[in-house]
């Protein structure tokens, strides 16, 4: 009964489901046609400004640099009309070396070719010797100097279309003519600079007549005949290259069949223009770019629209079964969990009862091996005080002997003091600190080393303020944490030359203690700090004391931190609070 209601909701609903569908789509489709055809309008015109701006900034650049060449060679044929080894040669008529002068002149200048005439218009002089000797008294680079009296500007035609730009300047001496000195501008050079652009470069006179192109076809004639668009694509040609220009605005020319925007200038030069032509194909592709990822993103949307409304009703179908099977499954796996949690806990109460038993176990070794790190340096100096008292007392010299014991005792009170602060030394407390000066603490390690220091040479330099250094500090503490760092500079420098320990003592933020050797460096500079961690070989150490260093400078409110020195050797840095700002670190 309620299936067969549910189906004549559905059937009822049906129509007007087909309906909004197909009104969405029409809406769509059009949505995504208004928004390519504004984004191309709007890309085109962008773009083209773009390459519009671009080419004028080109053009200003090819138009510069042609018009620094002309500026720079006319005022080649000056210098050379005042040389007076081309004048002496014109009035003596001995041209030996005027050819020679002329190959210096252009290899220094830099221009295309220097030629001399004599009054008659003979070549008596050139960069190309072939020309030696030739008639170019009909020229009009020859007639126009010899006319104006000064430096003229020419332009001659060549076979083939080309032309040649030159300067000439007549030669004086006493007001009569000696000769005239022509210089070729290398207008060439930049004509085939532009061949290698994107870009379709000409320069018109002012007539109007192509001077310099990139295509050869152009040179010679006149502007307008140049730019005539004969090879303009029909409309077939477009529309197999294409759709491309299917929105574009109507080019500006046309060159080699192909679309182009055209910029021009003028040169303020003899009335020149320069016109220089710039391929769409930039603009159509970054426009074709964007219309296609808008395409995509439109199909994919319609796509998405069309799965999901497909698909509603299908999942409002299952929903129901699929719901009542993942209960099920759910069901069984809560279960299972339940289990599973069960077994876990009674395991994790017998884990829990073995690790306190290890824990235990581990907290009294470490205990042990700390005490005796601890008290072997004590040790040891009474070993050695009490041979030297020996050693006194043999020679008669009880009084120094004296002295000998009296450190021993001090040995002795600072081994029950070490104790006593390993058996405190879980609490944490502070009840021991008081004021130290850090140099104070510093002069006690070195005594304590004393021994040691003495069996081996070894450079010590150590540099303190003259101001104290007050921290707030166990000072038996501290004098042990500068001990093991001192004992560790000794065993990392038992292998070097000229082995250095360096102790420096500097204020700032915080008191900083560095001591510095030139041994082997640290390896592993990660795992120094761990307990047990060694790099010495069995029986030299059990890599407890610098974990135990860095436990006390912890406890102080400061921080012990290492690193490898940059011209060799380890750097241990003791960083404490100084007195007045311990509350602060604290926190």
């Amino acid at each position: 009964m309620q299936s067969r209601s549910r189906s004549k909701r559905l059937s009822e609903t049906s129509p007007g489901k087909s309906w909004r569908i197909r009104l969405a789509a029409t809406l769509l489709i059009m949505l995504a046609v208004g928004v390519v055809l504004v984004t191309n309008r709007w890309l085109s015109e962008r773009f083209t400004e773009t390459t519009r701006n671009r080419a004028e900034l080109r053009l200003a650049l090819y138009s510069g640099n042609m018009l620094s060449e002309v500026q720079r060679t006319s005022v080649v044929p000056l210098l050379l009309a005042d040389d007076p080894a081309i004048r002496d040669s014109l009035r003596k008529n001995l041209f030996a070396n005027t050819t020679l002068r002329l190959i210096e002149v252009q290899k220094e200048i830099g221009v295309a070719s220097i030629l001399l005439l004599d009054k008659d218009g003979l070549a008596v002089g050139s960069t190309n010797r072939n020309l030696l000797g030739s008639a170019h008294r009909s020229e009009s680079y020859f007639v126009d100097a010899i006319r104006t009296k000064d430096t003229v500007f020419s332009v001659t035609a060549r076979d083939g279309g080309a032309f040649d730009f030159s300067y000439a300047r007549v030669i004086e001496a006493d007001g009569q003519v000696l000769g005239v000195i022509v210089v070729a501008v290398d207008m060439m050079k930049h004509e085939r600079a532009w061949a290698g652009l994107q870009d379709a470069v000409l320069v018109a006179n002012s007539e109007g007549t192509v001077i310099l192109a990139t295509e050869s076809s152009w040179r010679s004639k006149p502007l307008g005949e140049a730019l005539t668009p004969t090879d303009k694509p029909s409309a077939l040609d477009r529309a197999l290259k294409g759709a491309a220009d299917w929105a574009q605005n109507p080019p500006d020319a046309y060159v080699s069949g192909e679309a182009v925007l055209r910029t021009e200038a003028r040169v303020p030069f003899q009335g020149w223009k320069m016109v220089t032509f710039t391929a769409y194909d930039s603009v159509r592709e970054r426009v074709n770019g964007v219309i296609a990822l808008e395409i995509m993103g439109f199909a994919i949307l319609a796509a998405l629209t069309f799965y999901v409304l497909s698909r509603r009703a299908w999942s409002q179908s299952v929903s129901f079964q699929r719901e009542s099977a993942e209960l099920r499954l759910l069901n069984a796996r809560l279960s299972r969990e339940i289990a599973e949690r069960e077994k876990v806990q009674k395991t994790l109460e017998v884990a829990e009862l073995t690790l306190a038993q290890s824990s235990k176990l581990a907290a009294l070794g470490e205990m042990s091996a700390a005490v005796s790190h601890e008290l072997n340096q004590p040790l040891a100096a009474m070993k050695t005080y009490l041979a030297g008292a020996r050693l006194l007392l043999q020679r008669k010299r009880p009084d120094e002997a004296l002295s000998s014991f009296q450190r021993i005792d001090d040995l002795i009170d600072r081994m029950g003091a070490i104790t006593r602060q390993l058996k405190s030394y879980a609490r944490k407390g502070g009840e021991a600190f008081e004021p130290v000066d850090l140099r104070a603490c510093v002069s006690s390690a070195l005594a304590m080393m004393e021994p040691q220091l003495k069996q081996r040479v070894v450079k010590i330099t150590r540099t303190v303020p003259r101001q104290p250094v007050m921290v707030m500090a166990d000072r038996l503490r501290l004098e042990q944490v500068i001990i093991n760092l001192l004992r560790n500079a000794l065993d990392a420098t038992k292998d070097m030359l000229d082995p250095q320990i360096d102790l420096l003592l500097t204020m700032g933020e915080t008191a900083t203690l560095a001591v510095r050797d030139n041994g082997t460096g640290i390896g592993d500079i990660g795992s120094i700090f761990e307990p047990f961690y060694t790099t010495k070989k069995p029986g030299e150490g059990v890599g407890l004391g610098l974990a135990i260093s860095s436990g006390i400078v912890t406890d102080l409110g400061g921080r012990l931190t290492a690193h490898n020195a940059t011209g060799g050797g380890a750097v241990f840095e003791v960083q404490l609070p100084l007195l007045g700002k311990e509350a602060k670190a604290a926190e």
